[in-house]
């Protein structure tokens, strides 16, 4: 009756033995699923915006999946039976294995997060498509943040039988897999924020950054200005037009028209300059410069 009793406070205590392993098993399983869906997610979104947040967070994400086969392995030979070599068995080749994995997860993202991060630097690149970037960041959160409360399910009930709080358990915990697992998880987590953040201040800075080496406008305010051009009696048809933005609602006007009739050169002189002025009392329009079209060039209709 003893030795029962003894056996059942044993298999209460997750420390100690019981259904920890399998549970830790699964925990890694669905950590590892998690991270390779995410690598390959966020590596496709990467080439495609262009940006070194979303490279550095794939980068990161294929750490993690190689650190969750360092902790496959881990659970594996840890579990192996006792025999004359290890006559209390292989339990602590788990914190040898995890040991491998934590180096991974703190130099490998590092070391290429930090590469890609002077390159960016060094060789800056245009970043496009800013919203794939993210709906992978979003999916991404989706499997990590599964990912994380499986290592939360595992963790709960262990902690509460010990009456300890999660992080404290976690951090007690002789299970090193669990203890990886949730690390690597919620600081995916936080990552992902982070790269949300990153990733917003790109498409921030790359948008100002085209309005600073000089944007055109929106292709309707261009239309828009050829049409009010071919409308004004003076302007036969217009032939060359580049409108670009100089600060908040306001733009700049350089074009080649044709005028009506057939002044001569002093004549036509002063009404582009007319139409110069005309155009710039508008409160939208910086200023406006306008040249005369030679007979050939072909004419813009909008």
């Amino acid at each position: 009756m003893a030795r029962k009793q003894s056996e059942d406070l044993l298999r209460s205590v997750p420390l100690l033995g019981g259904p920890q392993r399998p549970e830790s098993l699964i925990t890694v399983l669905v950590a590892l699923c998690a991270n390779v869906l995410v690598a390959i997610a966020k590596s496709i979104a990467a080439i495609t915006t262009g940006s070194a947040s979303l490279v550095a967070e794939s980068a990161h994400s294929w750490a993690d999946s190689g650190n969750e086969v360092f902790l496959l392995i881990a659970d594996r030979r840890a579990r192996r039976p006792p025999d004359q070599a290890q006559p209390y068995g292989y339990g602590r080749e788990a914190y040898v294995w995890s040991l491998f994995a934590a180096m991974g997860l703190f130099v490998a993202g590092a070391a290429v997060s930090v590469t890609r991060g002077v390159q960016e630097l060094l060789h800056p690149e245009p970043g496009e498509r800013f919203l794939v970037g993210y709906i992978v960041l979003a999916v991404a959160f989706v499997l990590e943040g599964t990912s994380f409360l499986q290592s939360v399910r595992q963790a709960k009930p262990e902690a509460d039988s010990m009456d300890r709080d999660l992080i404290e358990h976690v951090l007690a915990t002789s299970d090193p897999t669990l203890r990886a697992v949730f690390a690597e998880d919620s600081a995916a987590l936080i990552g992902l924020v982070i790269a949300a953040g990153g990733l917003a201040a790109h498409q921030l800075i790359n948008r100002n950054r085209r309005f600073l080496v000089g944007q055109e406008a929106d292709p309707e305010v261009r239309k828009a200005t050829i049409q009010a051009l071919l409308e004004a009696p003076e302007v036969a048809r217009v032939t060359f037009l580049r409108v670009e933005v100089m600060g908040p609602q306001m733009v700049f006007v350089v074009g080649d028209v044709d005028l009506t009739g057939d002044d001569n050169e002093s004549k036509l002189a002063v009404r582009l300059r007319a139409l110069e002025a005309k155009i710039s009392a508008s409160p939208a329009v910086a200023g406006a410069v306008l040249s005369l079209s030679a007979p050939d060039e072909p004419t813009l209709t909008g």
